[in-house]
């Protein structure tokens, strides 16, 4: 059959192994079959191809007839490869990467949630420490991530001294203090 581009590419099948399932209730283990790859496609949840097992039809005569029933399977699971064949021919529709949301563009990738304290000893008055976002360059990688009750906790502590350069001061402020400390200090500037 040949190609047009209002119908897409030709399919040209190419053999590939197909596992087929165990059936318990004839006491069969699963079987590979030998079938024809005719079209692999991409899908939110992996990989299915369009395979054509070897079947058998009816003919009008009375007669039977080689066929091939196609279906579509789950791949690695139930495909395996034929040694020496190259299934760079094969049709393959990759799934199209989702258009970004206006806000992702504008605001760029969402940082991770949670926060971790930074513990800082200065002798021997009350242990002092710094709260950063769980990504800040500053933030100590073995840090645990705090449950957000004891990030607040954390934050309140007269001790404790908010990271500016990972914006934990800014986010949790408003926290702390309310949202109304922000137009206040706004209005006292002017």
């Amino acid at each position: 059959m040949p190609s047009d581009d209002a119908a897409g590419p030709e399919l040209v099948p190419v053999p590939v192994r197909v596992v087929l399932p165990a059936d318990p209730l004839l006491g069969t283990d699963p079987q590979e079959v030998v079938a024809r790859l005719w079209k692999r496609q991409q899908t939110e949840t992996g990989w299915v191809y369009l395979v054509g097992l070897p079947s058998f039809r009816d003919r009008e005569d009375g007669g039977v007839e080689a066929a091939e029933y196609r279906v579509w399977v789950r791949a690695p699971e139930h495909v395996r490869p034929v040694e020496g064949v190259d299934y760079d021919q094969v049709v393959t529709e990759r799934l199209q990467p989702s258009p970004q949301s206006a806000v992702r563009e504008v605001l760029g990738e969402r940082r991770p949630s949670g926060w971790v304290l930074q513990k800082v000893s200065v002798g021997r008055g009350p242990a002092q420490g710094v709260l950063h976002a769980r990504d800040c360059e500053e933030a100590p990688k073995d840090a645990p991530l705090l449950d957000w009750k004891r990030d607040l906790d954390v934050a309140e502590n007269p001790a404790t001294r908010l990271c500016t350069l990972c914006g934990c001061a800014q986010e949790l402020t408003p926290l702390l203090r309310g949202f109304d400390h922000i137009t206040d200090s706004a209005t006292d500037d002017s």
